[in-house]
Parts: C-alpha cells; structure tokens; sequence
C-alpha cells in the first residue's frame, strides 16, 4: 500500500456514490489534541476508510486507522508505547433532526455548511476515545509495584459502635 496523503475534508454523499475506498495516512504531528495528551512514536496514523449507501438509503463512512504513540503510565510515571488501533461506522447528517432519523447501530457525524466532513479530526476523535482512562504498562512491565501504597494510613482506632445507643431501647 502506498502511503498516500488522505484529504483533511470530503464529502461522504458525493463519495458513496461513487463507493470511494480511500487508504492513506494522516501526519500524527497534525493532531494537536492527540499530541497533547501523548508523545508521537510514528510519524503517520495509517487510515482507511469506505463511503457507501445501506440499504435504507443512508450514507456511510465505515473504517479503521491505526498510530504508535507513548502514553504516560500512571503506576510508575513512565512512558510506554502503544498501537491505537480504531474502528469506526458513521453516517452524516446535516442537522440535529437528520441525526434522529439515523439508525443507533450508526455514530452520527455532523456535516459543515459545506456538506462535507473533516476527515481527520474525525480519526483523531477517535483516537482520544480509545486512549485508557488509566493508562499503565502491562503489570509485568511496570516498574512499580502492582500493590504498592503511597503515605502512611492511619492506625484503626477502636472507636464505639454509634449504634449501641439504639441496643438501650428494647
């Protein structure tokens, strides 16, 4: 495959017509709100992507991309590397009541007043969706202990039961 420059926006009516397939790469150096949150490992996300028409009539973007980045293990501190890897199946719509009228099993995806969609921000998007809410190497590959505790916890005081008042009552 060679590594061909995707275009930034398209638009996904006029390219399921035609069932454009595009395959290329995106500069992860471009992605500035990725970058904010990890280091680059790779200088391309690797992308592709498939427009066409369901059978309800409805426009689909369907696709998967791919980026090696470093993510800051919150364990030990450390940088680690990691493949994000992406799956995704969209369907444009132009308003929010378009958007109603599209099936769950579609994400919804707004068009600008162009008709068209940015391209990679909307694989970038999904890249920040599919970074761990924690992120840590694997347990065999941390430095830190998987158990480890940080602070001195406090002695456990033999304090009265505040519910032994209620014993009185019977």
């Amino acid at each position: 495959m060679q590594n061909l420059k995707l275009p930034i926006t398209i638009s996904p009516s006029r390219s399921a017509q035609r069932r454009l397939v595009c395959e290329g790469i995106f500069s992860v150096s471009d992605m500035t709100r990725l970058l904010a949150v990890s280091e680059m490992r790779s200088e391309y996300a690797q992308v592709s992507v498939k427009f066409d028409v369901d059978e309800r009539g409805l426009t689909v973007m369907s696709g998967t991309a791919s980026a090696l980045v470093a993510l800051t293990c919150q364990r030990c501190n450390e940088l680690f590397e990691t493949e994000l890897k992406v799956d995704f199946i969209f369907s444009p719509a132009k308003n929010e009541e378009a958007a109603e009228n599209i099936p769950s099993y579609y994400d919804v995806i707004e068009l600008n007043e162009d008709g068209e969609v940015n391209l990679r921000e909307l694989v970038e998007e999904e890249f920040l969706l599919s970074i761990p809410l924690i992120p840590r190497h694997d347990i065999e590959d941390c430095s830190a202990d998987a158990d480890s505790v940080w602070g001195e916890l406090p002695e456990e005081l033999d304090k009265p039961n505040p519910f032994d008042v209620l014993k009185q009552f019977k």
